[in-house]
């Protein structure tokens, strides 16, 4: 009933929505060196500040969608803040506990949808929600991030959304970056005292983000943009393994209507070291949603970088029984865990088809007697299709894992695969390792059976193609492993020197120094670390098959010791009471000095395997040192051109 009060009672909720939208609305970081401020005029905007200075000038975000356009006039309705400090006990990681500390403001809109803007002390993060009943369109999605200066930054540029984050990286100014461009994240912006890592985490029912230029304006803008929701698909690519899409729709998300959005993440790193030991993807994630306790995070002998290429046996090798014994019984005699039975075990395109070579019956009891597990490779699109029963068969057999392979999109349907797998496989106890994939985004905290992904440039672009660099290898460290773990597949026995490189898919050989392949395994975060090289390239070396069988693949504790963008990274990674310390260099020849004090206590014996002296002219050298040390000593390391180095302190 209409009544005299009711243009009163208008007036007044009128007045309290103005009051909201004109608050000084801001969060800020728990050690209080990064603030956003918020700003509600016709559309929202956020501005980012470190250690007082604006990094980020006002962006706007908004949503557009099927129930009205999220965060254009918007109208504030409620405030909130929060605070958490908490720890995050990982399955695997980094490292065994994650603090977990941030301040949060929540904002409340008239229209159904919410915004949550957060504030660590290594970062910020906002996110969309929604509060609708039923089905909610996504037509597109406003991001922007508005730069006061012309910066330089480091890029992984792709050509289209159909792309395995597989290239290298581009270093060029924010004004070069064309309308045609697609960055794939994490893109790094170099402001010189701060750097700032664009990410995104806990993407799920929809697309995946790149960095693009929207307009032909000269301001140093970037634009998020998207893949559009597919509608139709057919096989293609790479030997019919990738499904193409033919049709997109006019929208890019369909889904429901009462959901958090991906957080849009700004990560902030004081120097270099930051990047490359940052948990912020991790901890934006949701949390575990499977049982754990049977993950077994391991090393493998792999064998399709190495061709099958065993030397000195008595047998034909190949795609048989034989060869695969003999992985199995290599495995089993250094402390592998797993080995993977890669293209061609069987069908590509029915896995519950092996070929007629392989007995996988036996092959599978075979490994079971000697305490090895077997991950068995597998096109995307043809483990999609039969998942239930090829999972059926593979616990039947006792298989651990799979390797997925060419999915090559991220767009909403290849998102919601990525999850649908792994949330299946967990049902059978299976981990997943996803190759040709996009980058992380935190799944791995939700599912921590996705034991790695690849979505990198990483050894087996050797084998078909030139340019990797071992300055591209450290560029990794501190971009692409921000996202999370990292299946680069190292462990190449064939080394070159600068200019020296021979591309050849049957006898692969690796950019760099020998040791500097033994460094990826402390510095690169794998939980499911390959072993590339033949089982009899790694017998001739025992000193080297020894620390290969050592290292562990999931950790304590991380420490970054020193490095730069670019150049060369040093890590220190804590399993136990013991240390192992890896490095990498770029080609220029370094020397790194390694004070023990910052992390070690007592005394170690020290195994150094290093550059060899004559590293320079022949990649293939590399010594073995051992020693006594303690906490108060210093190492001076001395790293060859595309050189690296792999210590492991044990406690006395």
């Amino acid at each position: 009933m209409y009544s005299m009060r009711t243009p009163l009672i208008l007036f007044a909720l009128l007045m309290a929505a103005n009051i909201l939208n004109a608050q000084p609305l801001s969060v800020t970081s728990p050690d209080g060196n990064l603030r956003i401020q918020v700003k509600l005029t016709d559309r929202v905007y956020y501005n980012l500040e470190v250690d007082g200075k604006e990094v980020m000038w006002f962006s706007p975000i908004s949503m557009s969608t099927s129930k009205g356009v999220f965060g254009y006039q918007p109208v504030l309705e409620n405030s909130e803040k929060g605070s958490v400090s908490e720890v995050i006990k990982t399955v695997w990681g980094n490292r065994s506990e994650v603090a977990n500390e941030y301040n949060e403001l929540k904002l409340q809109f008239r229209g159904g949808y919410n915004i949550l803007f957060r504030a660590y002390n290594d970062g910020v993060a906002y996110r969309f929600q929604s509060r609708h009943d039923g089905e909610l369109i996504v037509n597109d999605e406003e991001i922007e991030y508005r730069f006061l200066e012309n910066y330089p930054m480091v890029n992984h540029v792709v050509d289209s959304y159909t792309s395995s984050y597989e290239t290298l990286y581009t270093r060029q100014h924010l004004s070069a970056v064309g309308t045609s461009n697609l960055i794939s994240l994490p893109s790094i912006i170099d402001q010189g005292n701060v750097k700032l890592a664009i990410a995104e985490s806990d993407v799920f029912e929809y697309p995946g983000f790149y960095l693009t230029r929207k307009g032909t304006h000269t301001r140093s803008y970037l634009n998020g943009s998207f893949a559009k929701y597919p509608l139709s698909w057919e096989p293609g690519g790479h030997s019919m393994f990738n499904m193409v899409v033919t049709e997109r729709a006019a929208y890019i998300a369909k889904t429901n209507g009462k959901r958090d959005f991906p957080w849009r993440v700004i990560g902030v790193a004081r120097e270099d070291i930051d990047l490359v030991d940052s948990d912020l993807v991790y901890k934006l994630a949701r949390p575990a949603a499977i049982k754990t306790d049977w993950i077994k995070p391991g090393k493998v002998a792999w064998d399709w970088w190495n061709a099958l290429n065993l030397e000195g046996v008595d047998f034909e090798t190949g795609i048989n029984d034989k060869t695969y014994e003999y992985f199995i019984d290599f495995a089993a005699a250094n402390d592998i865990e797993y080995i993977i039975m890669d293209e061609g075990w069987s069908d590509q395109f029915d896995v519950l088809l092996p070929s007629p070579h392989v007995n996988m019956e036996h092959l599978t009891q075979y490994a079971r007697e000697k305490g090895v597990k077997i991950i068995l490779w597998a096109v995307w699109h043809t483990i999609d299709r039969q998942y239930k029963e090829a999972f059926e068969l593979f616990k039947k057999w006792g298989v651990a894992g799979i390797k997925v392979d060419f999915i090559d999109r991220d767009d909403q349907l290849a998102i919601e695969f990525y999850e649908r797998l792994v949330r299946e496989a967990a049902k059978y106890e299976l981990l997943v390792d996803y190759h040709g994939c996009s980058k992380p985004t935190g799944l791995h905290r939700t599912y921590p059976n996705l034991i790695n992904y690849e979505a990198v440039r990483g050894n087996e672009y050797n084998k078909f193609s030139t340019g990797e660099t071992p300055g591209h290898n450290v560029d990794i460290a501190f971009i692409r492993m921000m996202a999370g773990p990292m299946d680069y597949t190292p462990g190449a026995m064939t080394n070159s020197v600068q200019g020296d490189f021979h591309q050849s898919f049957e006898n692969p050989m690796s950019y760099g120094t020998r040791a500097h392949q033994l460094g990826m395994y402390v510095v690169y975060h794998a939980p499911l670390q390959m072993l590339c090289d033949a089982p009899t390239s790694y017998e001739k070396h025992p000193d080297i098959l020894k620390f290969l069988s050592d290292v562990p693949v999931t950790w304590d504790e991380t420490r970054v010791l020193s490095g730069k963008l670019g150049d060369y990274v040093v890590v220190a990674r804590q399993k136990g009471d013991d240390w192992y310390i890896g490095g990498l260099t770029n080609w220029d020849e370094r020397e790194v000095e390694i004070d023990l004090s910052g992390f070690t206590s007592g005394e170690y014996d020290a195994t150094l395997l290093l550059d060899g002296i004559n590293a320079n002219r022949n990649a293939s050298d590399y010594r073995v040192e051992k020693k006594r040390v303690n906490s108060a000593d210093s190492l001076r390391i001395n790293m060859k051109k595309g050189g690296g180095f792999a210590i492991h302190l044990q406690k006395k």
